[in-house]
């Protein structure tokens, strides 16, 4: 029989594997942002605005069907970037998933861009995203705090924020800047509880699927912070 590489937790691997594998998830994440940027820039320049207006403003249910095709290729794009017969695979899954956010931010960026007043909306809420999201990581890396724990909370706060989502939508009410900063600190404990999981709980084999991971999070924080810093700068 064949001899099977086999790969633990980076909590148990030696220093330098453990170095290597947290440098390789953070370089993907960066990757991953970056290529999200560069699309969502040529998005917003050959797409035009009334396809954009039609697909996702149409009606208060065209969101509903874009939320479900969101959620429908998220399940895909992590299942694939956890496999563990083909590395393709996983890049494979990275991939989709940047896609998929880079569409479903489409619409959202679009209104940043043309109907609020400051041109610095977007630029300001993605430093301050970047801020929060580094100082959540600083904090995991200096404590090595194992923030699992908030594994359970976390579910059962997306499930309740994701009934609200899909009643305001068939309601049709604006769920408001309480709601957005609620979802900030929803989002800060996903940072948090990933970034440990990074350290404690994923192999060492595993940093498509953490990048991964990581990305959704800072994505959905800077999703809700555009939205803060949009309220107050609406034309």
């Amino acid at each position: 029989m064949p001899y099977e590489l086999t790969y633990g937790p980076a909590a148990a691997a030696e220093p330098a594997e453990r170095a290597a594998f947290i440098r390789r998830t953070y370089g993907h994440l960066a990757g991953a942002i970056l290529a999200f940027s560069g699309l969502e820039a040529l998005l917003l320049r050959v797409v035009p605005a009334q396809l954009i207006e039609q697909t996702f403003f149409g009606s208060r249910y065209s969101w509903l069907l874009v939320l479900l095709a969101f959620m429908g290729a998220s399940w895909v794009a992590q299942m694939w970037a956890r496999s563990r017969t083909s590395s393709a695979m996983q890049y494979l899954g990275l991939g989709l998933y940047v896609v998929a956010e880079a569409v479903i931010f489409l619409p959202l960026l679009y209104i940043a861009q043309y109907y609020c007043r400051s041109p610095n909306v977007i630029p300001t809420a993605g430093i301050l995203t970047l801020a929060v999201f580094g100082g959540l990581t600083v904090t995991v890396f200096v404590t090595r705090k194992d923030f699992s724990f908030l594994g359970p909370i976390l579910s059962v706060g997306s499930l309740i924020a994701l009934g609200l989502i899909v009643v305001a939508i068939f309601v049709g009410f604006d769920l408001g800047t309480l709601f957005a900063a609620a979802m900030v600190v929803l989002m800060s404990g996903y940072v948090l509880y990933y970034t440990s999981n990074v350290l404690h709980h994923y192999r060492t084999d595993q940093h498509v699927a953490a990048a991964l991971a990581l990305f959704a999070a800072i994505a959905t924080l800077f999703w809700y912070i555009l939205q803060i810093v949009m309220s107050g700068n609406r034309r």
